[in-house]
């Protein structure tokens, strides 16, 4: 049994991002992965001999290699992306296209980071297209989703390279403040717990889809 899970091959899309390199690092770290793919528009600048990393279009992806495992953290914001019609096709067109894509290369557990608040039939843009998501990957095949909803997330935002962040930053610091006198699952949650639930729930592998809340995500 351990030389088997110890043969378990793992993907991660968005790997530059706030989560997605905590995922990247938290898999790297597991001993339970012997190789981890990951890809997206750029490498992250991490080097590790069990690290294969691929530098692709979103919009044409290859085919992708062998995989067991695929987490996915792609995700942007409207005034990043600049315009609807972009977020959609980072935080939609690019989630389903590489869960379709990791499927069809032998993926049966999917992990991926959504949003709380998501709804397919929400009147908030930003919220229905989460639920879209959501609604799309889990009709792809796969025996086990985890779809992690977090609220507002903590880490370094610095180190992202993205213009436009200095209002999300605001809102953060006084999420932050507020955090003694709001429920747990709004409450700020930082990145590496985000990581460490979707990586633990995804390797529990429980059929089916569930979905983790922040207050979930916070326990030690």
């Amino acid at each position: 049994m351990a030389d088997q899970a110890a043969a378990r091959v793992a993907l991660v899309a968005g790997a530059t991002g706030l989560v997605g390199r905590e995922v990247l690092a938290a898999l790297l770290a597991d001993k339970a992965y012997s190789r981890v793919h990951c890809v997206g528009r750029r490498a992250p600048p991490v080097t590790h001999s069990r690290l294969t990393c691929h530098t692709v279009d979103l919009k044409a992806l290859p085919a992708l290699p062998p995989v067991d495992d695929v987490y996915i953290a792609l995700g942007t914001t409207i005034k990043v992306a600049g315009s609807q019609a972009a977020f959609r096709a980072v935080d939609y067109e690019a989630v389903v296209a590489v869960a379709q894509a990791a499927r069809e290369s032998g993926a049966t557990k999917l992990g991926v980071v959504s949003a709380m608040g998501a709804n397919p039939r929400s009147a908030v843009f930003y919220n229905r297209v989460k639920g879209e998501m959501e609604e799309a990957v889990c009709k792809l095949g796969f025996d086990s989703v985890v779809i992690v909803q977090p609220s507002f997330i903590a880490g370094d935002r610095g180190s992202l390279q993205q213009p436009g962040r200095s209002a999300e930053g605001w809102a953060l610091s006084a999420m932050r403040w507020l955090d003694p006198l709001v429920p747990a699952n709004y409450k700020t949650v930082r990145a590496e717990q985000v990581a460490r639930a979707l990586i633990g729930a995804v390797k529990a592998g429980q059929p089916g889809v569930q979905r983790i809340l922040s207050g979930r995500m916070q326990a030690p």
